[in-house]
């Protein structure tokens, strides 16, 4: 039950200083060494944290953006190749991994633990091994260097302090779509490094090139390369590379001053780098073919977006995002049947990306393939939880009869957004509100202008109520509980409040109306 004392609490102010005190020594006993540049500073995320932030996220993140990159695996082959040559002679040994993601947005990211991805988009701009070196490089200091745990450690201090101050005063991507469980690495993937962050990574990252064999000029040569396009103000690269590391000409002269002190020589990896990515760079036509066709079908253009997606798959026909996209018009367009031979060639392709299990599990569930959609609803969402996935599994136990299990589903989407957040909320308040009214219905107990004992009601759920129960309790004169029922007439309707007289005005005293609390122990839907 949620009860309201109608009294004043007391002691605020001793917890508010007991948690003051208890943020600043947490603080000061939290200071660690930088592995990278060896200063001191504070860290609020254990390296036991940092390595299970960075396998937990890993995963759901890279399936958030695109997922992996599997039509040439040997590109991630060599990409791994690069990455594990300079972590190798990195200032700190981690489980490092390097995967190349299926995103044609100009991109590279590193996790905490060492877990590091470049997209599919970034590669087809490189020019040599050294500069795919300087990428990577740059994203190893990055988790070396502990700069993603560093940038949590401030948030928890933020939000400390927030918490104190409260205290105190007593006051068209696949990562569009609604997700319930990467919400920490999105945030980790987005984030934006402050500016000795990037120098740092900018700086170590070179010598790292240096210590692995590269020559360091790939390093200037990219960021030089970057300054161009940010002037270009294109807006791909805006949305990825330069929105978590902005360029300046301020790093492109510090690269070039670092670069005289550095020894001469080291590969460029000219040769080797068009022959790993020359099956990327043929491909690019048909990835560019689809992107549009994925703008023209969230416009509605379902005859543009169709020509386009034939086309992608005509030059690159072992893609899966492309049937994927083919499956997405199709439905569309009302043609049920075709779009679940798209899905279906595009999971026979890649079995691994959550996307083309959830869309053919949806459509299944249309369809009223209720074993199939199951099947593939719960498989989309251990590669990837989205709110999408657990409102039809909701939907299909409910419809089963195991409403216990559909709570579950849908109490994971009922916090969420959005049209299907509601939708969601609507449904848990459809089966839990009966047994558990206290969960969604708002009760205050005190008195009005007019000095009567009341209790105001607030329904916040998208359904009316009525046929309210409520528990009054308060101790007599002699210290014994005393509890009463009252039974409210009337209905209140979604997203309003309401008053009702207890009936108790004149029979308590101030202090056992002190003692007064009320509870929710009964609340229907009505029509």
């Amino acid at each position: 039950m949620i009860w309201r004392p109608v009294r004043k609490m007391e002691g605020s102010m001793v917890k508010k200083e007991l948690l003051l005190s208890m943020l600043v020594v947490a603080t000061l006993s939290a200071c660690a060494t930088n592995p990278v540049t060896g200063k001191s500073e504070l860290s609020l995320v254990s390296e036991q944290q940092e390595l299970a932030i960075g396998a937990q996220q890993y995963g759901p993140a890279r399936q958030s953006q695109g997922g992996d990159y599997n039509v040439d695996r040997e590109l991630t082959t060599y990409v791994n190749e690069v990455g594990q040559r300079l972590a190798a002679v990195s200032d700190r040994k981690l489980p490092y991994e390097f995967k190349v993601i299926n995103n044609s947005v100009p991109n590279a990211w590193a996790m905490p633990g060492g877990k590091i991805s470049i997209n599919r988009g970034l590669l087809t701009e490189l020019k040599s091994e050294s500069e795919l070196a300087a990428v990577l490089g740059h994203e190893i200091v990055h988790a070396a260097a502990r700069h993603g745990a560093s940038s949590m450690s401030k948030g928890m201090l933020l939000q400390a302090g927030v918490a104190g101050a409260a205290i105190a005063t007593q006051g068209t991507g696949y990562e569009d779509l609604v997700q319930t469980g990467a919400g920490v690495g999105a945030q980790l993937i987005s984030q934006k490094y402050g500016r000795d962050a990037e120098r740092e990574s900018d700086y170590y990252g070179m010598q790292y090139m240096v210590r692995a064999g590269y020559d360091p000029q790939g390093a200037v040569d990219l960021q030089r390369t970057f300054v161009k396009l940010s002037e270009d103000q294109r807006q791909d690269w805006i949305s990825g590379m330069f929105a978590s590391h902005p360029p300046s000409q301020e790093r492109v002269q510090n690269n070039v001053t670092l670069l005289a002190t550095l020894p001469k020589g080291g590969e460029l990896g000219v040769g080797r780098f068009r022959a790993k990515t020359a099956a990327l760079a043929r491909a690019k036509p048909a990835y560019d073919a689809y992107d549009k066709g994925r703008e023209a079908l969230a416009k509605g253009d379902v005859v543009t977006a169709k020509r386009l997606a034939g086309r992608a798959i005509a030059l690159e026909p072992k893609e899966a995002h492309f049937y994927g996209l083919m499956g997405d018009v199709e439905q569309k367009s009302g043609h049920l049947k075709s779009a679940m031979t798209q899905y279906n060639k595009a999971t026979g392709l890649n079995p691994g990306f959550f996307y083309y299990t959830l869309q053919r599990g949806l459509l299944s569930e249309r369809l009223n393939l209720t074993s199939q959609a199951r099947s593939d609803l719960e498989r989309s969402v251990k590669l990837l939880p989205t709110a999408d996935a657990y409102n039809s599994l909701g939907n299909l136990a409910r419809k089963s009869g195991r409403l216990e299990q559909a709570k579950a589903y849908y109490a994971k989407v009922a916090g969420s957004q959005g049209e299907l957040g509601k939708q969601a909320y609507g449904a848990l308040v459809d089966l839990d509100l009966k047994e558990n009214p206290a969960k969604y219905i708002q009760i205050k107990a005190g008195r009005d202008g007019q000095g009567r004992i009341v209790a105001r009601i607030s329904n916040p759920t998208p359904r009316q109520i009525g046929n309210l129960v409520v528990l009054v309790q308060y101790h007599n004169a002699t210290g014994q509980m005393q509890q009463l029922q009252r039974v409210l007439r009337g209905r209140i309707a979604t997203g309003s409040q309401q008053l009702f007289d207890l009936g108790l005005t004149g029979s308590l005293t101030e202090a056992e109306l002190n003692t007064l609390r009320v509870g929710i122990i009964r609340a229907e839907l009505v029509r």
